[in-house]
């Protein structure tokens, strides 16, 4: 006995003959009885009885009425709660993606995306491509914007763009955004400089780009928000390594530059997990952000293949100092926090009470 089968009997149940009940569901008379013999003798039981030329339904046939109704019910409610229709898909999207990307990249193109996809409530999530890549392997996120190269076999990823990372350097003065100098890669071998922590992908790139320039670098600090790091540049703590994205806008205290002859960029990719049966929804999502992204930034370049590397964890130990940064308006991460201070060098962050910020840390 399947859904189908309680479906015709329904029909018949619900038509003054059996003539009408096959137009109804679109089958010949002859084969409309075959099924209901099929289904009286699998249940042991007699559905029907003729009187003339009229089909009564007997007691059991009452019965099993009541209770296919319900069958039939609930088999719509499943087909209703997992239809792959991106026109009925009102079910939660979980979205993926890294706080500097979300917050120079994606706010616009947020905005656009719940005005495209009004009926599904979309939630975003901020953390690092091995957190991002775990979510979406475990299915608790349908897709995420990560940095390039991973090594899990069980993901689809659709090349987004290569972005350029540039070198900063304190500055005595204010500094326009537009103008990038060239150094020497020997002047990277002299200064402190602050960097992202080892567990991050973009960490990895920039350790890659000091071994092709024979550079061992002395990394002073290490910290997890791009603002944060822009800030102690700007307080003469040292160099820094950072998205292009995230050096545009105003005027800073701190001078960009390139080292000659070798270019640095991160790879960017649209990630979902490998299924039989994907939802049309992330797909439609992925080609969405791709197109938007794309054609938004003129200076994005076409992404390359990229080695597969290891996305190991590294554990955050004692000496990491905990802060907090305002994000952006599209999403607040982590809990509501109290008042909370960051030093750096006397100076002080005060952040108001009672506001939504993204967790970070500094390690020293």
């Amino acid at each position: 006995m399947d859904i189908h089968q309680l479906e015709l009997f329904l029909a018949v149940m619900d038509s003054p003959s059996m003539t009408r009940a096959a137009e109804k569901i679109h089958l010949s008379p002859g084969a409309v009885s075959l099924r209901l013999h099929n289904l009286a003798d699998e249940l042991h039981a007699e559905l029907f009885v003729r009187r003339g030329k009229k089909l009564v339904a007997t007691p059991t046939a009452l019965r099993l009425a009541e209770h296919a109704k319900e069958v039939v019910r609930m088999m719509g409610h499943i087909q209703q709660l997992f239809e792959n229709d991106l026109a009925k898909d009102v079910h939660p999207f979980h979205f993926a993606t890294g706080v500097t990307t979300l917050i120079y990249q994606l706010g616009g193109r947020l905005r656009q995306l719940r005005k495209r996809y009004p009926n599904p409530e979309i939630r975003v999530t901020v953390g690092v491509t091995e957190e991002m890549v775990s979510g979406l392997l475990d299915r608790r996120f349908d897709l995420a914007l990560i940095s390039l190269a991973v090594s899990e076999v069980n993901l689809r990823l659709i090349p987004h763009f290569d972005e350029e990372l540039l070198i900063v350097r304190p500055s005595a003065n204010k500094v326009g955004s537009g103008h990038v100098r060239s150094m020497r890669a020997a002047e990277l071998a002299e200064v402190p400089l602050l960097l992202y922590p080892k567990r991050s992908n973009v960490r990895l790139v920039i350790d890659k780009f000091f071994e092709e320039l024979g550079v061992t670098p002395h990394v002073l600090m290490e910290a997890d928000d791009t603002e944060a790091i822009k800030r102690l540049v700007e307080s003469s703590f040292g160099y820094s390594i950072l998205p292009e994205h995230a050096l545009r806008g105003r005027s800073h205290f701190f001078q960009k530059f390139r080292v000659a002859g070798h270019r640095l960029t991160r790879s960017l990719a649209l990630a979902m997990a490998k299924t039989d049966c994907p939802r049309k929804l992330t797909e439609s999502f992925a080609s969405f952000l791709r197109s938007t992204l794309v054609a938004a930034d003129p200076m994005a370049q076409a992404p390359k293949p990229a080695p597969h590397l290891s996305t190991n964890s590294s554990q955050r130990n004692s000496r990491d100092l905990v802060y907090y940064w305002r994000a952006s308006e599209i999403l607040t991460i982590t809990a509501k926090a109290p008042e909370v201070w960051f030093a750096a060098q006397k100076e002080k962050l005060c952040l108001q009470r009672g506001a939504s910020y993204s967790l970070g840390f500094l390690r020293y």
